[in-house]
């Protein structure tokens, strides 16, 4: 297996999902992409990718978005990893979490999906829970509204405001995790509890 890291930001294709909660993960890699200076290309793996190093000396990546619905994330990881050669311990998939505030990023590897079906997909393809996740807080819906509907939605006016700064610090954590590794990366990004 090489060193190079697969990172994948999870979401739906198409332009009317583009600024939905759900992908929240692939905004995280339109962030990297630009700290990188590379540009999305189709790959045969149904996703778009761009290859290169993150910073001067800095690790060799693979971001990819899959071309696929956010449900059938599996194929395109499980057939990039593969093409690549990256083992499962080398693949972070950056997605949205509402089971954390919004503002919040967490990261953990394996344990469960949360009810995530891209996630659970991506466990099922990979045979593995055991990969990176850095946790995109979205928060919890509103009142009774459904959660499918929550995340498939727009973030809101305030949101939008701070959400440069959470794809920054995402970002700024995928980057952490990979050079530092993941106990370094939770003690800064996680908040400390009083």
């Amino acid at each position: 297996m090489t060193d190079t890291w697969l990172i994948v930001g999870l979401g739906n294709p198409g332009s009317e999902y583009a600024n939905n909660r759900h992908n929240v993960g692939q905004m995280v890699l339109d962030e990297l992409a630009s700290r990188m200076g590379g540009t999305f290309k189709a790959h045969k793996a149904r996703a778009q990718v761009v290859e290169g190093r993150l910073g001067i000396g800095g690790p060799r990546v693979v971001l990819a978005k899959p071309m696929s619905y956010m449900n059938v994330s599996g194929g395109p990881v499980s057939g990039l990893a593969s093409f690549f050669n990256i083992a499962p311990d080398h693949v972070i998939a950056v997605h949205d979490e509402i089971d954390i505030p919004f503002n919040t990023v967490k990261l953990k590897i394996g344990g469960g999906e949360g009810g995530h079906n891209g996630l659970r997909d991506i466990s099922k393809a990979l045979a593995t829970k055991d990969y990176l996740r850095v946790r995109v807080g979205v928060g919890r819906p509103p009142g009774r509204m459904d959660t499918a509907d929550y995340v498939l939605r727009d973030f809101g006016t305030v949101e939008k405001k701070d959400l440069p700064f959470l794809l920054d610090e995402a970002a700024d954590a995928v980057e952490m995790l990979m050079s530092d590794g993941l106990l370094a990366a939770q003690q800064k990004f996680h908040p400390v509890k009083a």
